[in-house]
C-alpha cells in the first residue's frame, strides 16, 4: 500500500517517474538530456539513476556511480556551482540545477549537471586581466608622479625666476630636468613593453648578434663617465637573439645596477658552456636573502629599494621574459665583493664556415 504523503505527491502535480528500461518518463528524460549529465539521488545522498553523460562528467562508469553516495546536497530550484575532483586528478567545474520528483513512489532529487569548467576559467582569466590592469595604472600613476612633479617644479623655477638665477645655476635645472625626462621615458617604455609581452606574447625575430656592440651602445646611450663601467668581452662573441630585446635585458641590468648599486659596475661576457653568459655586476650592498626568490617577479621591489630610487619593479622580469623568450635565462648571483651579479645566458652563434676566408 503506497504510503498518503507519496500519493499526494503524485496529486500535487510533481511528474511521475518509472525505472529506465520501462518505458517511463525518467528513461525518456535520461536519454533525451544529451548535453547535460543526469543523475536522480534518494534522500540519502545515494546515485539511483544516471546518463551517459553523468558518466563522463564525472569521468566514473554507471556500475561505479548507481549505489554511491552523490556527495553533493541536491536542493530542489536551487542552481548551484559544483567543483568536482576527478579520479585521475584535476578538477571540473560543473552548474548543477535540481528539481524533485517520484520514481515508482519513491521521492528522487533529479540534478541536471553542464560542464562550464571553460567559462568559469576565462572568468578567472578576465577577472585576473582587470586585477593586473588595475594594478598596471596603479603603479604607472605612482611612479609617474614624482618625476612629473619635480620637472614642474624645475619649469616654474626656470619661468619664475628666470632674471635672478645665473646661468650655471640654469644649466644645472637644465640637466635635472633631462635627467628626469630621461627616467619618465624608460619607465613608460617599461610598462609599454610588459603590456606587450601580456597582450601577444614574446616572439622574438632571432638573428646574429655580437654582444660587444649592442655593450658599445649600451653605453653611449646612458653616457657613462670614465672609469664607472668597465667592460670585459671578446670581440668576436656572437649570440642568436632578438638585437632590440638583448639590447632592453642588458639596458634594464644596466639600469638596475646604476640605480640600485651605483659604479663602478662591471659587464663581463664570456662563453660558456656552449653558451654566451654575460654578467653585470655591481659593488652595492647586495639583495637580501629573503627577496632574492621574488627578485625576477612582476612589480616585486625589495623595501630598502622603495625609499632609495623609482621603479616599477618591471626591468628585470622583463629581462626574464626575453631571455626565456630567445632560448637562454635570467638570474641572480651573489658577487664574490660583495655586491651583486645578474647573469644572462643566451645561446652562442656558431661561427660562419667562411669566416676564416674573411
Amino acid at each position: 500500500m503506497a504510503d498518503p504523503d507519496e500519493d499526494e505527491g503524485r496529486d500535487s502535480g510533481q511528474p511521475r517517474f518509472t525505472a529506465p528500461g520501462t518505458g517511463g518518463d525518467i528513461g525518456q528524460l535520461i536519454v533525451a538530456a544529451s548535453a547535460d549529465g543526469i543523475v536522480a539521488v534518494d534522500d540519502q545522498g545515494i546515485i539511483r539513476v544516471c546518463n551517459r553523460a553523468a558518466e563522463e562528467l564525472l569521468a566514473r562508469p554507471a556500475g561505479e556511480l548507481i549505489g554511491a553516495p552523490f556527495g553533493f546536497p541536491v536542493v530542489a530550484g536551487r542552481a548551484a556551482e559544483v567543483e568536482l575532483m576527478l579520479p585521475g586528478g584535476g578538477e571540473r567545474v560543473v552548474e548543477m540545477r535540481a528539481t524533485t520528483a517520484t520514481l515508482e513512489g519513491r521521492r528522487l532529487h533529479i540534478a541536471a549537471l553542464r560542464d562550464v569548467t571553460h567559462r568559469k576559467q576565462a572568468e578567472r582569466d578576465l577577472q585576473a586581466a582587470l586585477e593586473h590592469q588595475n594594478v598596471v595604472v596603479a603603479v604607472a600613476a605612482h611612479e609617474l608622479h614624482n618625476p612629473l612633479a619635480a620637472i614642474s617644479v624645475l619649469a616654474h623655477v626656470l619661468q619664475d625666476q628666470h632674471d635672478r638665477i645665473t646661468p650655471a645655476q640654469r644649466a644645472r635645472i637644465i640637466d635635472q630636468i633631462a635627467e628626469r625626462t630621461a627616467r619618465l621615458q624608460l619607465l613608460v617604455r617599461k610598462l609599454l613593453t610588459a603590456s606587450g609581452i601580456d597582450a601577444a606574447g614574446v616572439r622574438p625575430v632571432s638573428g646574429r648578434v655580437l654582444v660587444l656592440e649592442v655593450i658599445v651602445e649600451q653605453l653611449a646611450d646612458i653616457n657613462a663617465k670614465p672609469g664607472e663601467i668597465q667592460v670585459s668581452c671578446p670581440p668576436g662573441l656572437t649570440v642568436i637573439a632578438d638585437r632590440a630585446e638583448f639590447s632592453m635585458m642588458l639596458a634594464n641590468y644596466l639600469d638596475n645596477a646604476l640605480t640600485y648599486a651605483g659604479p663602478p659596475v662591471e659587464i663581463q661576457a664570456a662563453e660558456r658552456d656552449g653558451c654566451a653568459e654575460i654578467r653585470v655586476t655591481d659593488h652595492g650592498p647586495g639583495v637580501p636573502a629573503s627577496f632574492i626568490p621574488r627578485l625576477f617577479e612582476r612589480f616585486a621591489r625589495a623595501p630598502e629599494a622603495e625609499h632609495k630610487a623609482e621603479g616599477t619593479g618591471l626591468g628585470l622580469w622583463i629581462v626574464r621574459a626575453f631571455a626565456r623568450a630567445n632560448s637562454g635565462d635570467a638570474w641572480y648571483a651573489p658577487s664574490g665583493a660583495g655586491g651583486s651579479s645578474f647573469c644572462l645566458r643566451l645561446p652562442l652563434a656558431q661561427a660562419p664556415q667562411d669566416a676564416s676566408a674573411r
